[in-house]
């Protein structure tokens, strides 16, 4: 097969209707948009409006609350993080730097923390912002250690 001979299925595309030309086209004169009025004017939107009845997005409750300043973390499986011990990229010591650096995680943020989904059996050395219980009595079970750090490095 050729760049040219490839082609769309018959009907998937359909050519857009040209709106206000000519009484011929079906959409001539007004374009489909009646007669005067707000909607038949540009740069309208009142889809949201519900003809002055107080609108549904303001009479649902209000739920929960968002901390303005909660801490976001950057989140990785020990499953992934033996995948690149096994790869090579990760040696015994592992910091959150040489993470970011070998892309297993694209950035720190508030810091890394580490989940407990998928096995690890090689022993590291790892030095995290957060971590799970479940995740640091894995890590302890493959003869490694996992030590929460407080302060960012």
């Amino acid at each position: 097969m050729k760049l040219h001979e490839l082609h769309d299925n018959p009907g998937a595309t359909k050519k857009r209707m040209r709106v206000g030309r000519g009484p011929g086209s079906g959409k001539g004169k007004m374009g489909g948009r009646g007669i005067k009025g707000q909607k038949s004017r540009s740069g309208v939107a009142i889809k949201g409006y519900e003809g002055g009845q107080m609108p549904l997005y303001q009479r649902l409750p209000k739920r929960g609350f968002n901390k303005p300043n909660r801490k976001q973390y950057a989140v990785i499986n020990l499953g992934l993080i033996q995948k690149f011990v096994d790869a090579g990229k990760l040696g015994s010591e592992i910091t959150e730097n040489e993470l970011i650096d070998c892309g297993v995680v694209r950035r720190k943020l508030d810091g890394i923390r580490v989940l407990a989904k998928g096995e690890i059996t090689s022993a590291v050395k790892l030095t995290v912002t957060g971590a799970s219980k479940s995740a640091i009595e894995a890590v302890e079970k493959a003869g490694g250690t996992l030590t929460v750090a407080t302060a960012a490095e």
